[in-house]
């Protein structure tokens, strides 16, 4: 029987668990993977040759990210933005955003970098990983060839972001890491007009090129969907270690770091679990780093679950307290007083938020006006 191999990403989009690869008959995975894409993929004006890959006699080998795909010609990778054509790798997600947005950075979620200042967002179509519960998935599980796309180079970028009084850039809402040249080259520009960058990912990327484009980066959330290996091969379609790798490079590179961690009902909202992952923030020097951890609503493939109970929000709230990590806040729970920043010296609300709106601040030059406690962050 031929036809090509179905990968373990493949799967997790399907939402069957089961082998990693498996062969199938082409005709039958062309109707099943609801978004397969055309195979007559041609370079355009939005491509440029990539930074990270190798040749090899089996194709080119993308060496961006943990997937290490190895792509034939013509053929594009895993995450749909990288594209073999005469022995090198093209990306195709370069100067041609699928969003643009202009938002407050506490919608990021960034809580201690330059609050109540506006952000000039964009993204790409998609992505390296393939969550179940992905939240954007319209555009990170499809390719540039089929989104709409703004015309946008690296130069305009920066110049809509100086036109709309943005103080930073954000790579976000999918992957910023699959349109990494578009980022790179976006981010130099910007820091040479004095607007600082900020990078909202999975984190799933190769050492080189993340200590690479850290040279441009000011702040960053990662999501860290689990502490746990297997719910994130089962889950995202990826692997644990690369993830904590790149948590401690930011910290090394002097990066403002926000982590947020998605409570997703049967899958990542076990108490021991939470307590595991709280334990090693801990141990690992980041405490001073917010953690978010934010309310699963049902989207994507699992429309079946229901949102996050409120009380296990404030449970693993409480729980990453007292394993020491000062600032915890809760995402998508309107009104808790898990939206606020208090002081870790004298316990006072420092900044009241009610949703993306910052109320009362009481930070100066990042100190505590009530005690002149330092509160982490960039402030300015």
């Amino acid at each position: 029987m031929k036809g090509p191999y179905l990968t373990k990403r493949d799967f997790i989009k399907l939402g069957i668990a089961g082998s990693a690869s498996v062969l199938i008959n082409s005709h039958l995975s062309a109707k099943t993977l609801s978004n397969m894409i055309p195979t007559d993929y041609k370079l355009w004006k939005w491509s440029k040759e990539a930074t990270y890959y190798i040749a090899t006699p089996k194709g080119v080998k993308c060496k961006l990210c943990p997937q290490n795909c190895t792509i034939e010609e013509g053929e594009l990778g895993d995450c749909r933005t990288r594209l073999a054509k005469d022995g090198k790798l093209y990306s195709i997600a370069y100067g041609n955003p699928c969003a643009v947005h202009i938002d407050p950075i506490e919608k990021k979620p960034l809580y201690h970098f330059l609050p109540a200042s506006l952000v000039y967002s964009i993204a790409t179509a998609g992505c390296n990983l393939a969550c179940l519960n992905c939240q954007n998935w319209t555009i990170s599980q499809t390719s540039p060839y089929e989104t709409r796309n703004h015309d946008l180079m690296p130069e305009k970028v920066v110049e809509e972001a100086l036109r709309y009084k943005s103080k930073s850039i954000a790579y976000t809402y999918a992957e910023p890491i699959v349109f990494y040249e578009y980022m790179y080259d976006t981010a130099k520009i910007a820091h040479l007009q004095g607007i600082k960058n900020v990078f909202i990912s999975a984190g799933y990327i190769h050492e080189d090129p993340l200590r690479n484009i850290c040279k441009y980066l000011d702040g960053a959330n990662i999501d860290l969907k689990s502490i746990s290996n297997e719910i994130y091969e089962m889950l995202n379609a990826g692997t644990l270690e690369p993830v904590l790798r790149t948590l401690k490079i930011l910290k090394e590179e002097g990066v403002w770091l926000e982590i947020t961690n998605l409570v997703v009902p049967s899958w990542t909202d076990d108490i021991e679990m939470i307590k595991k992952m709280c334990g090693w923030l801990a141990e690992n020097g980041f405490e001073d780093t917010p953690l978010h951890f934010s309310r699963f609503h049902p989207d994507y493939k699992l429309t079946n679950l229901p949102p996050t109970p409120v009380d296990t929000l404030r449970e693993a709230r409480k729980i990453a307290i007292e394993a020491g990590l000062n600032y915890v806040y809760l995402g998508n729970v309107p009104g808790s007083e898990g939206q606020n920043t208090f002081c870790p010296s004298c316990k006072k609300a420092v900044i009241e938020r009610s949703g993306y709106h910052i109320k009362n601040q009481h930070v100066n030059n990042g100190k505590c006006a009530f005690c002149d406690g330092v509160i982490a962050g960039v402030w300015e």
